[in-house]
């Protein structure tokens, strides 16, 4: 809660001079029987207050107060400071000093709804009594006399219910706040917590939607139609009809002329000058709704669920705005490429995920072709068999080993296995074989038996404790078609694993987030990387070199781009999930294509012929300006022993 203006201001912009002619405009309404039976209810019930406070001891306990935080709406930036979204529940809030809100706007709400706010404690005994009367009259509750300390705690702890037993106890929780807080603390908490219409709570939020600025910028004119809103804000809002708010404007600048808290002429000025409005602001669409959804995801998982609902967060994102855009922009491109290449597009879906390999920040993420028909985040979600892109981890595995090195020779051959299924026949694509080959060879060419040999070889299980080391959360088991990615993965994990593989063995988790702070700029998450060497250097290296043959002369050429590129292909049975996986030293990306229903995408697809330019058109325009960097070559590092 921030610190009280100093006494002077206090008393220049909102204290009105005590005025004795109430009494005579009672009399002129009712007379004096009125005025006298006025007088006499005020007297009993300011004598009976200590007896209603012994009545309601169950009430709250209004020293919860100073610890008292409301709901806040939290805003998500990108890594360079872009606003993408905002997240709140009901209450679109931003919750701000008293000294970062308008004197025209305090003076104006204190004017049109509790005028002695800085005279009374709590309760305005002259407002009271003339409630009683009209209470007494209608045999309900018609007029509530609530000073600004009532309409707080009302707001805070009771039920908006018009009833005695709640305008009483109302009326106790205002006396025990004015007992705790200061005035100037008591109309913060007022002007942060109620309702201003069109989903804006606290002055903050409804100053931007209504006139596009803060609280602390309002003139007379914005904050006398602002003050005006409270007592019915969709009724008097000028989204809804200006005519209504212009007559209610009026009004609240007579009062504050009738108070001498305004002159005539500023009265005229006001009224007269125009209106510029904004914008409901309560239930704008995030512009990347993919990235948000991530980041919703992730706070989620590191705070909590509830922490998060309550809001109040700067969320700089990992995200870079401009990529993201150029992603869904070649996403978009490479449905209508494929669609042109005999493929059905109506249920395919892409999903893209890019990694810097420096940080392991999360740059770009593509979920699916359209977010308004389906919202499941693929990139995050869908655990789709990679095919052959696994395979690189079964050769790191074989290369760490320290036994193996890419001129070892391998025999690429027809075996079968027996296990408690039955027979399993692993077969290469187009039912060649070679012979026996260079790892190389088998890497660069795709070849599946060296892959299902080799990992055999090295170890399932060890090949799935080098991938969960990598990152890789998807459930693996060690079945011996393992090597040829027969089990699913996210294109995400695919990517953060290769932006290892860029970096040389240099690990950290992937996250979207990047650092985090409250309203008030505490910071609360600080993910500056802190990458572990994870991997074998050599072995590494090593891998890279076979990769970025992959793309010199074998399956990948396609996804070419001028420069030292390392990457997969990947071609699941039957055609039903193709893939690309590579890097460059400052950007690892993996992108699926595939269908929600796992059908076949059709004849000869696969992700050397359909993926790997969607890979290399994408790259290309993310590195346009990206000076080429280089991997390390495995000569740097010594070679792993055998043990």
């Amino acid at each position: 809660m921030s610190s009280s203006p100093a006494k002077s201001e206090e008393k220049r912009t909102t204290r009105p001079p005590r005025r004795s002619n109430f009494g005579r405009r009672v009399m002129d309404v009712a007379g004096g029987t009125i005025l006298a039976g006025t007088l006499l209810g005020t007297s009993v019930l300011a004598g009976t207050m200590m007896g209603l406070a012994i009545s309601f001891r169950n009430l709250p306990d209004v020293r919860s107060l100073k610890d008292f935080t409301p709901s806040e709406t939290s805003f998500v930036y990108d890594i360079k400071g872009k606003l993408l979204s905002s997240l709140h529940g009901e209450a679109n809030r931003k919750v701000v000093g008293l000294d970062q809100i308008s004197s025209h706007l305090k003076r104006a709400v204190i004017a049109i709804e509790d005028s002695n706010f800085y005279y009374h404690h709590g309760i305005n005994l002259n407002s009271i009594g003339r409630a009683l009367l009209v209470n007494f009259h209608s045999h309900g509750v018609k007029e509530g006399a609530s000073t600004l300390t009532m309409q707080l705690v009302k707001n805070i702890f009771l039920t908006h219910q018009r009833t005695v037993d709640r305008k009483l106890a109302e009326a106790v929780l205002a006396v025990r706040v004015e007992q705790v807080f200061k005035k100037n603390e008591i109309l913060e908490m007022y002007l942060n917590t109620i309702y201003w219409g069109h989903n804006n709570y606290g002055v903050q939020t409804a100053a931007e939607s209504y006139f596009n600025k803060s609280a602390s910028e309002l003139n007379l004119a914005e904050a006398s139609m602002m003050a005006g809103l409270i007592q019915a804000p969709e009724s008097y809002s000028p989204f809804v009809s200006l005519k209504a708010a212009k007559k209610r404007q009026a009004l609240v600048l007579s009062r504050m002329k009738e108070l001498g808290w305004i002159s005539a002429q500023e009265r005229e000025d006001a009224l007269n000058q125009p209106i510029k409005l904004g914008h409901k602001t309560a239930w704008t669409k995030s512009k990347l709704p993919y990235v948000t959804d991530a980041v919703v995801e992730e706070l989620n998982r590191r705070f909590g669920e509830e922490t998060v609902k309550k809001g109040g967060m700067r969320i700089q994102s990992t995200v870079d705005y401009d990529m993201q855009q150029l992603a869904q922009e070649s996403m978009q491109n490479a449905q209508r490429s494929l669609r042109n290449e005999g493929i059905d597009t109506k249920d395919l879906q892409i999903a893209l995920a890019s990694v810097d390999p420096r940080t392991h920040f999360i740059k770009d993420l593509v979920g699916g072709s359209d977010y308004k028909k389906s919202q499941l985040n693929r990139a995050l979600h869908s655990q789709r068999p990679p095919g052959s892109t696994f395979k690189p981890f079964v050769y790191y595995a074989a290369f760490a080993s320290g036994k193996y090195t890419p001129d070892s020779e391998i025999n690429d051959r027809p075996i079968h296995f027996q296990d408690g299924n039955g027979t399993y026949v692993p077969k290469n694509y187009g039912g060649q074989y070679s012979g026996v080959v260079s790892l190389r060879t088998a890497l660069v060419n795709s070849i599946n038996i060296p892959a299902i040999i080799l990992g055999r070889r090295v170890g399932l299980d060890k090949v799935i404790e080098i991938c969960k080391s990598l990152g890789i959360n998807s459930p693996l088991i060690p079945a011996i078609s393992l090597p040829l990615g027969s089990i699913g993965v996210t294109p995400l994990e695919m990517a953060g694993a290769y932006a290892t593989f860029a970096s040389n063995g240099w690990h950290s988790e992937s996250t979207i987030l990047a650092r985090v702070t409250n309203s008030r700029g505490d910071l609360i998450l600080d993910n500056t990387p802190k990458p572990q060497l994870i991997l074998d250097p050599w072995a590494t290296a090593t891998l890279t070199s076979v990769l970025r043959d992959v793309i010199n002369e074998g399956t990948g050429k396609q996804a070419n781009i001028g420069r030292q590129v390392a990457g997969k292909t990947g071609t699941t049975d039957s055609e039903r999930n193709i893939w690309f996986v590579g890097y460059v030293p400052q950007l690892a990306t993996a992108i699926w294509v595939g269908d929600d229903y796992n059908r076949r995408l059709g004849d000869h697809v696969s992700g050397g012929g359909n993926v790997a330019p969607i890979w290399g058109n994408f790259m290309e325009r993310a590195l346009r300006n990206v000076p080429e960097d280089y991997f390390e070559p495995p000569t740097k590092f010594k070679r792993p022993s055998s043990n």
